[in-house]
C-alpha cells in the first residue's frame, strides 16, 4: 500500500500536482475481506470491485466482523464502496442501494434505473459515465461522440450526482499511446464543464499506467494488483 501511495506521490510531483488531488481507489475485486481488512487497518477507505454480488458478500462480512469484535461499525461506515465493472439492468437496485460510486455508467436507462431506486435517505449517488477511448468492440463505454448527449441526461437525474468520466483503455507499453487515450478523457471532461462546471473527477489509471493517467489530469486511479496481488480465480460475474 505504501510504495503505491508513493508512487502516485512521485508521479504527481513530476506531473507539477499536489498528491492529494490523486484519490488511491484499492481495487479488491477476486480478493477476500481479510485483504481489505488488511488495507482498512493501513488507512485505505475507497474500494473498487468489479463483481456487484462479490462486492455485498465483503460489506456484510466486514461489518459482521466488527459487531462480533464489539467494536462497532465506524470503520466499515467510513468505508467508500466503488462499482468499477460493468453495470446490468438487473442489478441497479442493490448498487443504488448499497454502493456510493458507480463508474460504469453508459446508458440513459441504468442512470434513470439508478436514479429511481437509490434511496431517499441517502445522498445522491456518484456516478461516473464510461467512455471508450480505445474504440475496442470487447469494451464497455459510451463512444466519446455520445458523452455530452449522455451527461446532460444524467445531470437532470435528481437521486444522481454527475462526477466526471471513467475510461479502461487498452493495455500498452507505449507510453505515447498511454498519454494519448488518457488526453482524449481529459479533453472530454474539459468540454462537459462548459456545461456543467461542478464535474471534478477523470477514474483513469491502473497499477501499469498510473504515472501516465496522473500526468495527464488523472483524480482517481484504481489500483489493484500492485496493493493486493495477482487476481484470484474469478467465482463469479454476478
Amino acid at each position: 500500500m505504501q510504495a503505491v501511495r508513493e508512487r502516485i506521490a512521485r508521479a504527481a510531483a513530476a506531473a507539477g500536482r499536489d498528491p492529494r488531488s490523486v484519490t488511491l481507489l484499492a481495487v479488491s475485486k477476486t480478493h477476500p475481506a481479510a485483504l481489505v481488512e488488511q488495507a482498512l487497518a493501513a488507512g485505505q477507505r475507497a474500494f473498487g470491485e468489479n463483481y456487484v454480488q462479490e462486492a455485498i458478500e465483503k460489506m456484510d462480512l466486514l461489518r459482521a466482523g466488527e459487531q462480533s469484535a464489539g467494536t462497532g461499525e465506524e470503520r466499515t461506515r467510513a468505508l467508500e464502496w466503488h462499482l468499477i465493472g460493468p453495470l446490468q439492468s438487473n442489478k441497479t437496485r442493490i448498487v443504488a442501494a448499497r454502493f456510493d460510486w458507480a463508474h460504469s455508467v453508459e446508458s440513459e436507462k441504468v442512470a434513470r434505473r439508478l436514479s429511481d431506486q437509490r434511496p431517499s435517505g441517502m445522498p445522491p449517488l456518484n456516478v461516473l459515465i464510461q467512455v471508450n477511448v480505445s474504440g475496442e468492440s470487447s469494451k464497455s463505454g459510451v463512444a466519446p461522440a455520445a458523452v455530452l448527449s449522455l451527461a446532460g441526461a444524467i445531470s437532470g437525474l435528481p437521486r444522481l450526482k454527475l462526477r466526471g468520466l471513467m475510461a479502461i483503455p487498452e493495455s500498452t507499453q507505449d507510453q505515447a499511446l498511454q498519454r494519448s487515450r488518457f488526453h482524449e478523457l481529459k479533453k472530454l471532461l474539459e468540454q462537459m464543464q462548459e456545461q456543467h462546471p461542478g464535474l471534478d473527477t477523470l477514474s483513469m489509471g491502473m497499477s501499469d499506467d498510473l504515472e501516465a493517467a496522473i500526468a495527464e489530469g488523472a483524480t482517481m486511479v484504481r489500483i489493484g494488483t500492485a496493493i493486493f496481488g495477482a487476481r484470484h480465480k474469478i467465482r463469479s460475474a454476478a
